[in-house]
């Protein structure tokens, strides 16, 4: 494994991933949307991995793009809007109106 991939396996905040590859953030969109940002870095790095033989600064610099890309995503977008996690992709097709929560609430109330 590259030396730089070893490097972040010890990281657990968004905060520490963006600081080590010297990425401005806006904390806001971190605060909010952290684990959808690490998620959506995994999967670039999991579309296009980082050769075994790359040096650890092409390494660095690749990781580097796909975390900004993946931070840059959540500042353009929302996390419904960009579905990384499969519960956003199951709502996807789903929809509930406001008569039906009331229905829905309504006749919960009277079996009560």
């Amino acid at each position: 494994m590259n030396p730089i991939l070893q490097r972040i396996q010890s990281f657990s905040a968004a905060e520490e991933f963006l600081d080590f590859f010297k990425i401005e953030y806006e904390p806001s969109v971190v605060h909010v949307n952290r684990l959808h940002i690490l998620k959506r870095f995994n999967q670039y790095l999991s579309r296009n991995p980082i050769p075994e033989d790359a040096d650890e600064t092409s390494a660095f610099e690749t990781c580097r793009q796909y975390l900004t890309q993946a931070h840059d995503d959540f500042v353009k977008s929302t996390a419904a809007d960009e579905k990384v996690f499969k519960v956003f992709q199951d709502q996807s097709s789903k929809s509930i109106s406001l008569d039906s929560m009331k229905i829905s609430l309504s006749t919960r109330g009277q079996k009560a």
